[in-house]
Formats: C-alpha cells, structure tokens, sequence
C-alpha cells in the first residue's frame, strides 16, 4: 500500500490489515462497512492527488512510442508467421 494509504488507515485507528488496533482479538474484528467504504473512498482520493497529467509534447511523444512499438511488435509477429508457414508447407507440403 501506499504511504497515503497506509497513513489514512492510521489515521482512522484501524491498521493496513484491517484490523482495529489493539491487543484483545475481540476488539481485531473487522471496522463496519460504512467505515471501510470511507476508508477506500479516502485512500482514491489521495492517490488521484498524485496523478500528474502529462503536457501535450510528452503526451504526443508517449503515442509516437507506443505506435512505433505497436508496429515494431507486429512485424515481429508477421516475419515469425511467414517463417512458420514456409517452415510448415516444407514440412507437410
């Protein structure tokens, strides 16, 4: 987890587990829905807190290198399809 995550749950008195802080396994049971809900609810709200939105220049760079991968990753496939094929026909021609 997190350290947003896991100081939230501190903060809430209940551990990254889950389990109400204590030493008594009665008091290790499980903290309410509603209480678990805003936990999770809190916990989203700080990571998208740190999500940092690219600028245009490095998004249009991301979409160059995932197309050029794309394709790299195609024409691998294709020389490999073509290999096997021939390598079939040779085979069973």
């Amino acid at each position: 987890m997190s350290d947003s995550a896991s100081g939230a749950a501190s903060a809430e008195g209940v551990s990254v587990s889950g389990a109400k802080k204590g030493g008594k396994q009665a008091d290790q049971k499980k903290a309410n829905f509603f209480a678990r809900v805003a936990l999770f609810v809190r916990q989203v709200v700080a990571e998208l807190k740190k999500v940092v939105v690219p600028t245009r220049p490095e998004l249009i760079n991301y979409v160059v290198v995932v197309i050029v991968f794309v394709l790299v990753a195609m024409a691998f496939v294709l020389v490999l399809d073509f290999l096997i094929g021939k390598g079939v026909l040779a085979l069973f021609g």
